[in-house]
């Protein structure tokens, strides 16, 4: 989704995961979030100044009053929860959405054996190595960047993971987010604005927004599970796609073939992706540029620091050495997951389309939002592809064909789902 610096300086500073997809790897900076927490996303509840009380049927009520006092912890500091603590402050730790859970509904939606028959030119296999000889982009120590290893890893590693985005009511930009590490039992706070705390939003009610990653391909039918393991795949294969119509194989073999947005990577955009307004919270470093990297091209410094901030509980380890996520095929993927599990207001997530949880509105109704599916998804990662059909040419085109591939694989039956833009306008 293109980003437009107007946008990034006047609303961007403390935001919920700042993810997007761009429309191809030279690309635009991903945008922040919107700061308004609207019933597209699941998990979101409200709370009294006077007494805290549930407004989600998806959110287990709260007794105490946690939410009315102000933290004792600084940006960065940690603190571990005790088990009612858990349970009232994080709606506790669903078993099914535990790490080894999640291992298994990947392996279930999709054996290794079928992945790498997918994507047999992903990055550093060997048929990999084999096309990108003698180019001048070839490394030779590159590693199995999509090894079905690093994604089986990634997906483990966020189910640990859950996300908390506490704001005030009538002033949504005053904001404090939460990390929660399910098997330390410990919350970090990832970062405070500095007006949550005024006189003036000390009056005003909580609204509570959790997302629990462990959910990913644990909703929804066995069929909506595999779907949308499949749209993720897709879309990213699109992002990353290195395929032509002639290209061995078929342009669908090669997706997953690239990591890195190509002008940054090779200095022909010189931008080292610093948004001054956001670099007090996520400062960048000298000599360390934030373009696109990983399978969903994470760019600008407070993306860095935020996304470094859930996976790691400390911001600076991503801004210091953005390299990781080009390096690390985990962590790339965990970018990926992460990003298709957060609501974006008025966005719904990814997630919640595939498995039946987003019920649009009249009003997304009237922009023809109204088939939820994979043809939604592609407006959730990019609306710059609205009302396109799968013609030659279209962006559209490739990732619905990589969708159909993988489930064809997969031996699910898609025939009835939208899943082309035609007739849609951006949320």
């Amino acid at each position: 989704m293109s980003a437009r610096k107007n946008c990034l300086t006047r609303r961007l500073v403390h935001r919920t995961v700042s993810l997007s997809v761009g429309a191809s790897l030279v690309m635009t900076p991903l945008t922040a979030f919107a700061s308004d927490l609207s019933a597209a996303g699941r998990n979101i509840s409200t709370y009294s100044t006077e007494q805290v009380h549930n407004s989600s049927s998806h959110h287990k009520s709260h007794t105490g009053d946690r939410y009315n006092q102000e933290s004792s912890l600084q940006v960065g500091e940690s603190r571990l929860l005790t088990r009612k603590e858990i349970r009232k402050e994080w709606d506790g730790i669903d078993p099914d959405y535990v790490p080894d859970k999640a291992v298994e509904a990947v392996k279930a939606a999709l054996p290794q054996q079928d992945y790498e028959q997918l994507f047999p030119y992903r990055l550093g296999s060997t048929e990999w190595h084999k096309a990108a000889k003698g180019k001048d982009y070839y490394n030779a120590n590159q590693t199995d960047y999509f090894s079905y290893d690093n994604l089986i890893q990634a997906v483990a590693e966020v189910a640990n993971i859950k996300y908390k985005v506490i704001s005030r009511e009538g002033d949504l930009n005053a904001q404090e987010v939460y990390r929660f590490d399910k098997d330390a039992r410990a919350e970090t706070l990832v970062s405070r604005s500095a007006n949550f705390n005024s006189d003036i939003n000390r009056k005003r009610n909580l609204v509570v927004q959790i997302v629990d990653y462990g959910s990913f391909l644990k909703e929804g039918t066995k069929k909506d599970r595999k779907r949308e393991l499949a749209a993720l795949l897709a879309n990213l294969s699109h992002e990353t796609g290195g395929g032509w119509d002639t290209a061995p194989g078929g342009p669908l073999r090669w997706g997953l073939f690239w990591n890195e947005n190509i002008a940054g990577r090779t200095g022909k955009n010189t931008s080292n992706f610093v948004d001054p307004n956001s670099s007090e919270l996520y400062p960048g470093y000298k000599d360390k540029r934030y373009y696109g990297r990983g399978p969903i091209m994470l760019s600008w410094n407070f993306n860095y620091g935020l996304f470094s901030s859930v996976i790691y509980g400390d911001k600076e380890i991503l801004l210091k050495n953005p390299e990781i996520v080009a390096a690390d095929g985990k962590v790339g993927f965990m970018t990926a997951i992460l990003f298709w599990m957060t609501p974006q207001a008025p966005k719904p997530s990814a997630h919640d389309v595939m498995v039946g949880k987003w019920k649009p509105t009249k009003e997304l109704t009237a922009k023809g939002l109204s088939s939820p599916g994979f043809g939604v998804t592609i407006m959730v990662l990019n609306g710059l592809e609205a009302n396109l059909g799968e013609t030659d040419g279209s962006p559209v085109k490739r990732r619905a064909g990589h969708y159909r591939d993988i489930t064809g694989k997969m031996g699910i039956n898609i025939s009835n789902e939208k899943l082309d833009t035609l007739g849609m306008k951006p949320f």
